[in-house]
């Protein structure tokens, strides 16, 4: 035999044997054995990446009911591919995508060098979509999947898993009693977690060390499910990026009304909870699905007025107001921060003339949608809220500068304030956890928007999970080191709850939050020792966390 052949043939043994030595595959979970896929990253120094998809962490479950653990399964689960969404509508609102058999979960196991990976930390993502849209796999338009855990687990040596929950009216409806108390995508939620803790050890991972990080609404229900009893000794630490449960948005404080809504379109009865949440039950859930419609070209008021369905005060899973639950998570390790610009997409929906340049915004307009965001608190809220945001106008203020405020209104109302003030009573809780605080500031990379709108809502998570290396012709290298950045930062704090120390080498020193200097970092292509800053936006966080808040109520 030609030796070119004895070669090549002893390298592909090599390469088959290097493949089995670093492969879990086979895992056995609580429901039954599972067997997933193994990914080699590289020729001469190759990764190895386990990757399961589509486990199930809870049974089907029935329409406004909480889940239950999954019966198991006989023979060997493959894991290879995503499963379907949970029921949803599609962006146009006229159809629904997706299935109520949808509580499955994903993970990516890192396997460097030989040997099997053992006791690793464990990241348990929670997408956003102001609860009423996603998925555990991400846009996945174009094959996008955008929460694809590849990059973050190789790269941060930790554990990756996703997973699905419920959304909109079947995740969230709620009658504000016992007929149907809600919070059934929170609850999905915390079983994936408790799923995590209890089976990760076979896939390698460390139990006693998950952290949980979302955006958004992800972020908020990360929020709350730190602040959750039930949750106490499952999560060892935390990471919310634009949303936490003291966000507006994040609390239904009137759900009756909405269901009323959603009973009235579908034929149920609204005068009784018992017959309402009955009838709703034995309603077609596609249709309890489409019953409810953001109609984003005809609001009277700021779209995060209508944010209808999200978690309630059910006196169980949220026992009391988020603001009284902060001892729950007091020995978690949190960081949490926003986007510099996380109310552009909201303020563009509510006066598209920010993004429009040759059209003009006029004070009015302004002093219209303060007043809208103000509407609990009437016009001496309103009053106080415009003065402080234009105390900087002068007399003829520049067009950008006017549409920046109503960017910068709409960011400290639906995201700034609340996560700084969630920070704060974190860190004043008492425990042994650690805070720590950022502003992400990475210019939008949207060509449709002015040149100087920074960092949109979900801007960041293209660099949390990596894109830029795994489409590197579309992307700076800019925009490859803050995805660096990131992930180290982010991974070090899944490690050590201390986002300076672990595995990966960060650009400067990351200095824990405390309430007498409000440390804080800014994140962008620019990282040095500079980036360290203090005291976010002060003046607004008071005004609205005190100020605004004593208010008496219209």
């Amino acid at each position: 035999m030609a030796p070119w052949i004895l070669l090549t043939l002893a390298l592909a043994g090599f390469l088959a044997a290097a493949h089995a030595a670093v492969s879990l595959r086979v895992v056995y979970t609580e429901g039954g054995f599972v067997e997933g896929t193994n990914k080699r990253i590289g020729i001469i120094s190759p990764s190895f990446l386990d990757i399961y998809k589509g486990i199930p962490f809870a049974a089907p479950p029935r329409i406004l009911e909480k889940a239950e653990r999954h019966p198991g399964w006989s023979g060997t689960l493959k894991a290879n591919n995503y499963k379907s969404r949970c029921l949803q509508t599609t962006l146009s609102q006229t159809d629904t995508r997706g299935e109520t058999d949808c509580l499955y979960l994903n993970i990516w196991v890192p396997q460097p060098g030989r040997s099997v990976s053992t006791n690793l930390p464990v990241m348990v993502w929670i997408y956003g979509g102001a609860f009423l849209m996603g998925s555990a796999d991400g846009a996945n338009v174009l094959n996008n999947y955008l929460y694809d855990g590849e990059e973050l687990a190789l790269r941060g040596n930790v554990i990756v898993v996703t997973f699905n929950y419920r959304l909109g009216p079947l995740g969230f409806l709620s009658t504000g009693d016992a007929n149907a108390p809600g919070n059934y995508g929170l609850w999905d939620q915390h079983m994936a977690i408790a799923w995590v803790k209890r089976n990760i050890a076979a896939f390698g991972g460390n139990p006693d060390n998950i952290t949980i990080f979302g955006e958004s609404a992800g972020g908020a229900s990360v929020s709350l499910q730190t602040l959750s009893p039930h949750n106490v000794g499952l999560v060892k630490r935390a990471i919310s990026q634009s949303g936490v449960g003291l966000c507006p948005w994040a609390i239904q404080p009137d759900p009756l009304r909405w269901v009323k809504q959603v009973a009235s379109q579908v034929g149920c009865p609204t005068h009784d909870t018992a017959a309402l949440a009955n009838c709703l039950r034995a309603t077609d859930p596609r249709a309890v699905t489409l019953a409810f419609k953001l109609e984003l070209g005809n609001l009277q008021y700021p779209v995060v007025h209508y944010l209808a369905f999200s978690p309630v005060i059910d006196g169980d899973f949220i026992p009391d107001d988020p603001l009284n639950l902060f001892h729950n998570s007091a020995d978690i390790d949190y960081l949490a921060g926003v986007n510099n610009m996380d109310g552009h997409m909201f303020a563009g929906v509510d006066l598209a003339v920010i993004n429009e340049p040759l059209k003009k915004i006029n004070a009015a307009e302004v002093q219209k949608l303060v007043q809208d965001l103000t509407l609990p608190k009437g016009l001496l809220g309103s009053d106080l809220a415009f003065d402080l945001y234009t105390s900087n106008w002068g007399p003829d203020p520049a067009q950008e500068l006017m549409k920046r405020t109503v960017i910068d209104a709409e960011t400290d109302y639906i995201f700034l304030v609340p996560s700084q003030e969630a920070i704060a009573r974190h860190s004043m809780s008492g425990g042994s956890g650690r805070t720590f605080s950022y502003l992400f500031s990475h210019g939008s990379r949207m060509p449709i928007y002015p040149s100087w709108v920074g960092a949109d809502h979900a801007d960041d998570l293209q660099y949390v999970f990596g894109n830029p290396f795994q489409n590197t012709a579309a992307y700076r290298p800019q925009d490859r080191d803050v995805s660096g950045a990131m992930i180290a930062y982010w991974t070090n704090f899944a490690a050590t709850g201390d986002p300076n120390q672990g595995p990966s080498k960060v650009p400067t020193s990351w200095l824990p939050y405390d309430t007498r200097f409000g440390q804080y970092l800014e994140i962008n292509n620019d990282i040095t020792y500079k980036s360290m800053k203090q005291s976010l936006r002060s003046p607004y966080v008071r005004f609205w966390s005190q100020t605004y808040r004593n208010l008496p109520n219209m």
